[in-house]
């Protein structure tokens, strides 16, 4: 079944629980043939730096960035809120795998296309 799917995500090391359920979700909607989009902002957008998320770890569930590496990897795509990005001052040189940053203007549009979104 086609379609699309979103997961806005809010959070990083502040809250690694969310962070990770966020990234089960997707991997599940990107594993069910949904075009899958992860939407990071605010504290969120962390997560678009390689190794950020190479020590988190929730008990029951793969490492985050084992989480974010399959979504990448199964043709997920992660958009990081361009404003959020560079408030906090981060590397574009340094984007982890299928992360590309973005406007509110695509956030917008994806979501009018009809797709469902939840947010961690």
């Amino acid at each position: 079944m086609a379609g699309k799917f979103c997961v806005s995500l809010t959070c990083a090391k502040d809250n690694s629980d969310k962070a990770t359920v966020a990234f089960v979700v997707a991997n599940a909607a990107v594993a069910s043939d949904k075009e899958t989009m992860v939407f990071l902002s605010t504290e969120g957008t962390r997560l678009s730096q390689k190794g950020y998320a190479d020590d988190i770890r929730e008990e029951g569930f793969a490492p985050l960035a084992e989480l974010m590496a399959n979504f990448a990897k199964a043709g997920g795509t992660i958009w990081v809120c361009s404003p959020c990005f560079k408030k906090r001052k981060l590397d574009e040189t340094k984007l982890v795998t299928g992360a590309t940053i973005v406007g509110g203007a695509k956030l917008v549009e994806f979501l009018s296309a009809g797709s469902p979104c939840v947010t961690y």
